[in-house]
């Protein structure tokens, strides 16, 4: 897939897979299906959940292709159509007799992606992730979302993550910043190796 299709005018490919087109379509799932598994893995969802998230959220959209009113808003609208199908989940594993614990180590494999490929080194990803575990779970939440490839805009964080967009910036600096903190803290990363700032994914829209 080019990149000009996946960054280009959404509009077109709406209009194309509504009128049957499946490579206008495979070129929607391929340009939001990060921004998707992110929003379910916010929400701490086993890889069969998010799977399911993510599924049913396509077969939404699919029911609704000629609805859509604002295209250019397409990645935010499934956003908030996943953070719906990710509560749903959440109620219903509520009702459900719990998992055995085997059973469940089984069924959710580490889905976690590159964090900031330039803060680490792969000996050190166990300790990383082990302060990443240690931040609130807004914090973790956002920096998921932000992880997603292609980076979302952030209209579809804020959609994704029902929180203000102009909050989005200032908070993802805060918990970088925390979580730089808990790296050095921790001994996972050297002084002399951590920058001041380190780097997520996500942009303004």
């Amino acid at each position: 897939m080019t990149g000009s299709a996946l960054d280009g005018p959404v509009a077109p490919l709406l209009a194309a897979a509504a009128a049957g087109d499946a490579a206008a379509w495979d070129t929607l799932v391929d340009r939001f299906s990060g921004l998707l598994w992110a929003t379910a893995r916010s929400h701490r969802l086993g890889h069969s959940d998010a799977s399911d998230v993510v599924q049913t959220t396509w077969l939404r959209l699919l029911e609704n292709l000629a609805r859509i009113q604002d295209p250019e808003r397409l990645g935010g609208w499934l956003a908030t159509v996943a953070r719906r199908e990710c509560l749903l989940v959440l109620r219903r594993g509520d009702r459900e007799p719990p998992v055995p614990a085997d059973e469940m180590l089984e069924r959710i494999p580490d889905q976690r992606g590159p964090l900031d490929l330039a803060l680490i080194e792969a000996e050190r990803d166990a300790a990383l992730w082990a302060c990443f575990d240690q931040l609130s779970d807004p914090c973790r939440q956002l920096l998921r979302v932000l992880m997603a490839d292609p980076p979302p805009a952030y209209a579809d964080v804020a959609q994704a993550l029902d929180m203000p967009i102009g909050s989005i910036g200032p908070t993802r600096s805060r918990c970088l910043g925390k979580l730089r903190t808990l790296a050095l803290q921790s001994g996972a990363l050297a002084p002399e190796d951590a920058p001041d700032t380190v780097a997520a994914g996500g942009g303004e829209s």
